[in-house]
C-alpha cells in the first residue's frame, strides 16, 4: 500500500554529519542517504516501507545562533538536493499535483520548513525558500519566534502582526501552514487565516493529554476547513510507557468520531525521535502498519489514510 508521510527530520541528520565529516574535520566519509542505518527513512527503506511520498523538514535547532540559523537553513536545503534528490528515481514535488505524474518506479520527496526562526523578520528569505521548493511551513517549534509562540510557551498569546503577513505570504504561493507545534490561541488565529492548513504530525489530545496533541475542537476547525490531522509515531504523544501500533488506534477512532475519517493521515516523525513504536521502528517497517490498520479498519479505509486522502485535499 502506498504511502504519503507528511514529516521526517532527516536533514537535519544529513547536515550535522556533513558539518562533523567534511567541514570540520578531515574524514570526508558522509552518512550514505542510500542506505544509512543511522537513518529512519534512508532510501532503502522508504523503498522498503512502499513511501510512495517523504517531507523532507528543514529544522534548525533552538541552540543555533540566531545570526547562523540562515546559512543552517540553506545547508539543510542543499542535503535535499545533493543527497536525497540524487537518488535513484527521487522526483522533487513542486507542485502537490505532481505527484499523481509520479511513475510506478518513483518516489516524490516534498521539501517543508518546520519553524520560521530560519528566516528570522525576513519575507524575502521565506520567499526564497518557496522558491527553492518549500511546501509547507510549520510556523513554530516548541518555542515562540517572530511569528508565533509554540506549545511549550506559557504567554497565550497568538500571530504576530509579522505572523499575519507569513499566512498571507503562504497563502499567496499555495503553501500549507502546518499547526502541529503552535500554541492553542496561534492555531486559532492560523484556521481563521490561511487558506491550506494541516497538522503534519499531532494525535489526538482527547485520548492522551500532551501539549503537542490536538484537543477535540481543534480537530474540529481542521475538519471544518478541509485541513488535516496526520498521526505521529512518537510515543510519548501516545500514551505511557511502551506502545504498540495497536496504541494509536484510539487517536485514530477518536479523529474519525470527531467526523475525520477523510482528513487524516500520516506522519511519522522518523529521525526526529528516539523512541520508537515497536514493530514501527523506521520507515521501512510501514507494512507492520497497513496490515494492521488494515485488519481493524478495512482496506478501504486504510488507503484513504495512508495515500488518497491527502490527494483529495491538496492535489
Amino acid at each position: 500500500m502506498e504511502i504519503i508521510d507528511t514529516h521526517c527530520d532527516a536533514l537535519l541528520k544529513l547536515q550535522e554529519d556533513y558539518r562533523k565529516s567534511f567541514c570540520f574535520s578531515n574524514d570526508h566519509s558522509l552518512m550514505s542517504y542510500k542506505d544509512s542505518k543511522e537513518l529512519d527513512t534512508n532510501a532503502d527503506k522508504l523503498r522498503q516501507g512502499n513511501v510512495r511520498v517523504q517531507f523532507f523538514a528543514i529544522f534548525i535547532p533552538q541552540a543555533v545562533p540566531d545570526s547562523e540559523k540562515w546559512q543552517h537553513a540553506l545547508e539543510q536545503a542543499d542535503r535535499f538536493y545533493s543527497e536525497v534528490l540524487a537518488q535513484e528515481n527521487f522526483v522533487h514535488i513542486r507542485h502537490f499535483k505532481e505527484i499523481e505524474d509520479l511513475k510506478a518506479e518513483e518516489v516524490g520527496a516534498v521539501l517543508t520548513l518546520e519553524g520560521a526562526d530560519a528566516f528570522g523578520n525576513d519575507i524575502m528569505k521565506l520567499r526564497t525558500l518557496f522558491r527553492l521548493g518549500v511546501l509547507s511551513l510549520g510556523l513554530v517549534w516548541n518555542n515562540a519566534n517572530l511569528v508565533a509562540d509554540g506549545a511549550g510557551e506559557n504567554r497565550g498569546t497568538g500571530l504576530s502582526n509579522f505572523g499575519w503577513d507569513v499566512i498571507d505570504c503562504c497563502n499567496e504561493y499555495g503553501v500549507l501552514i502546518d499547526v502541529s507545534h503552535l500554541n492553542v490561541e496561534g492555531f486559532n488565529d492560523v484556521i481563521g487565516r490561511a487558506d491550506r492548513v494541516i497538522a503534519t504530525h499531532s494525535n489526538a489530545r482527547g485520548i492522551y493529554d500532551h501539549p503537542r496533541n490536538l484537543y477535540d475542537d481543534q480537530i474540529k476547525q481542521l475538519i471544518n476547513n478541509n485541513g488535516m490531522i496526520n498521526i505521529v509515531f512518537n510515543p510519548p504523544f501516545v500514551k505511557e510507557g511502551s506502545v504498540e501500533i495497536k496504541d494509536l488506534f484510539p487517536h485514530i477512532d477518536r479523529i474519525v468520531e470527531l467526523g475525520g475519517e477523510e482528513n487524516i493521515g500520516l506522519g511519522s516523525d522518523f529521525d526526529g525521535i528516539s523512541e520508537y513504536i515497536k514493530d514501527l521502528e523506521d520507515a521501512g517497517k510501514y507494512s507492520n502498519l497497513t496490515v494492521k490498520l488494515t485488519e481493524r479498519y478495512g482496506s478501504g479505509f486504510t488507503k484513504r489514510m495512508a495515500y488518497d486522502n491527502f490527494i483529495r485535499r491538496f492535489c
